[in-house]
């Protein structure tokens, strides 16, 4: 297995993040919670694999709370998910965060599988949530992964003590 690294997100890394945003994201707008977040601006880091960018991970800490805004890996199944979330994690804890969470989809079964092994808890079910998301982000589709439609918002945290 390739050693995985990561580095807090810089300024050469915009185009990158950019292009990564559009690719996973369609674009830097990502909306959670009927709030619009610009993943561009926000602090993150990139896991690096073989001296190639190979993960980014977008956060936004608003009081004692950090929320994972975006988490992508170019590689699955070799680390680079769970060194990104160990990396935002420390930082929550050094900023005295009490609580790590995120928002993902009814139809990202993959992702809800990974969080929960990660140590995410479920902690709210927003039904209907992507029809407004929907007003804020026109492109978000109507079905997502394995051709499930595309309807709810699934809230997963980890309490930090």
């Amino acid at each position: 297995m390739q050693a995985i690294s990561v580095r807090p997100l810089t300024g050469n890394d915009s185009r990158w993040v950019g292009r990564r945003l559009r690719e996973w994201w369609a674009g830097p707008d990502i909306v959670t919670r009927g709030r619009i977040h610009d993943a561009a601006s926000l602090p993150g880091f990139i896991a690096v694999r073989d001296g190639e960018r190979a993960g980014l991970v977008t956060y936004n800490i608003s009081g004692d709370q950090c929320e994972i805004v975006t988490l992508n890996s170019l590689v699955e199944g070799a680390g680079i998910g769970t060194a990104l979330i160990n990396a935002v994690r420390d930082v929550a804890v050094r900023e005295g965060c009490k609580r790590l969470w995120l928002v993902t989809t009814n139809d990202n079964t993959a992702a809800l599988r990974f969080y929960q092994q990660k140590g995410f808890r479920l902690a709210a079910l927003r039904r209907n949530a992507l029809e407004q998301s929907r007003r804020l982000k026109p492109e978000i589709p109507l079905v997502g992964n394995d051709g499930i439609p595309l309807r709810d918002e699934i809230e997963l945290e980890m309490i930090l003590l």
